[in-house]
């Protein structure tokens, strides 16, 4: 008889230990009704847009380093389609529930967390904070990478069957998707490597016995638990300087909506002098005068306050902002040359008019440019 005949098989034995996975079936409740919700306002099935995830808490260097950290966590709960769903959730059961049962509830929500969160800030690094990310594949990694410390060294007391099924499936589970983030562009390598490497000194640091009484030795722990501290700290030093922030392109999308508004108002305002002027006795002074009140004046107002509205030329609004402003100048001098034409019945002031006019609808017409998306 074989030494290793009398071996219970591992999954037996996590069986009786730990019964229920709650923390596994918890997350991936959680990751479904998140999915649901997005669903219901809006989201894609198959794809949802930048600014959808973005909304929901997506993980973006202008939004999560300007003061919303919050999103290295929540955009674990965050998934493109229900494709990016079902694979992670269909990972996450199959490793999940084994680790939940090799660490226990606590420690499996820790290595859970801790591993998502550095691999969305390891994430947030390489990429230079220009890439929106969602999913809880960083997570995953890091279970992971849990399991194999675990797998490893409880190797001599496993089926070599069960040993080698365990550690070279999640091995090459692992490593098949590393390579297919490098051959298929828009997978977050970044945030995977980043949990499994953080999986793995966690299950050395948060390790616990599987045979009831067993003592671990203390001494990896402490080593684990200084390279993920001196890892982490050299990762936070890297995180890289915004070019722009999220509050700031809040301020800029909000003046463009602001400006399309009034534009759209002003519009009305000359249909309604054209109107006037076409059924007949309004003079010429008078329709300069409405000229220049409802449209010039307007356009000034406009003009002046996006002149002085401080534009970052990395915003993505910037671009719009600035057509913008130079759309207002050209109407603003088209009305008043158009007045003051009028006015003096001067045919060079009303051709001079009309060419401002036509330059300005050469140019891009707002009411059609809505504020530039940040590009992952």
């Amino acid at each position: 008889m074989s030494e290793h005949s009398s071996i219970p098989p591992l999954h037996d034995l996590l069986l009786q230990r730990v019964p229920r996975v709650r923390v596994t079936q918890w997350l991936i409740g959680v990751n479904l009704l998140v999915f649901l919700a997005m669903l219901a306002s809006g989201a894609g099935l198959w794809h949802s847009s930048n600014s959808v995830q973005l909304a929901w808490g997506a993980n973006f260097g202008p939004a999560t380093q300007d003061g919303e950290w919050w999103r290295l966590g929540s955009a674990l709960f965050l998934h493109f389609g229900v494709l990016h769903l079902v694979m992670n959730m269909w990972a996450l059961w199959d490793g999940g529930q084994l680790v939940e049962r090799m660490y226990g509830h606590l420690r499996f929500a820790a290595i859970y967390f801790i591993s998502g969160i550095t691999g969305n800030l390891l994430s947030l690094v390489s990429h230079h904070g220009q890439a929106i990310s969602g999913g809880a594949s960083g997570a995953i990694f890091g279970v992971y990478g849990a399991l194999l410390v675990c797998v490893w060294r409880e190797r001599r007391q496993l089926q070599p069957r069960e040993f080698r099924w365990l550690f070279w499936g999640a091995s090459g589970f692992a490593a098949l998707t590393i390579v297919l983030g490098l051959l298929i562009p828009g997978i977050d390598n970044a945030a995977h490597v980043g949990g499994f490497l953080t999986g793995l000194l966690s299950g050395v640091v948060l390790a616990r016995a599987l045979e009831a009484g067993q003592t671990l030795p203390w001494r990896p722990r402490a080593r684990a638990a200084a390279v993920f501290a001196l890892a982490l700290l050299l990762l936070i030093s890297q995180i890289p300087a915004p070019a722009w922030l999220w509050s700031e392109e809040a301020l800029a999308r909000k003046e463009v909506s602001e400006f399309l508004r009034d534009d759209a108002a002003i519009r009305q305002a000359w249909q309604n002098i054209l109107n006037d002027s076409k059924r007949g006795g309004v003079s010429f002074d008078e329709l300069a005068g409405r000229i220049d009140t409802a449209i010039g004046d307007r356009y000034e107002e406009s003009f002046e306050h996006l002149s002085l509205f401080p534009i970052n030329p990395a915003l993505p609004s910037a671009k719009t902002l600035e057509m913008l402003r130079d759309y207002a100048e050209l109407r603003r001098n088209a009305s008043r040359s158009l007045a003051e034409g009028l006015r003096s019945k001067d045919s060079a002031k009303i051709r001079e008019a009309i060419a401002l006019e036509k330059k300005s609808r050469e140019l891009q017409s707002p009411a059609r440019v809505p504020p530039e998306k940040p590009k992952p």
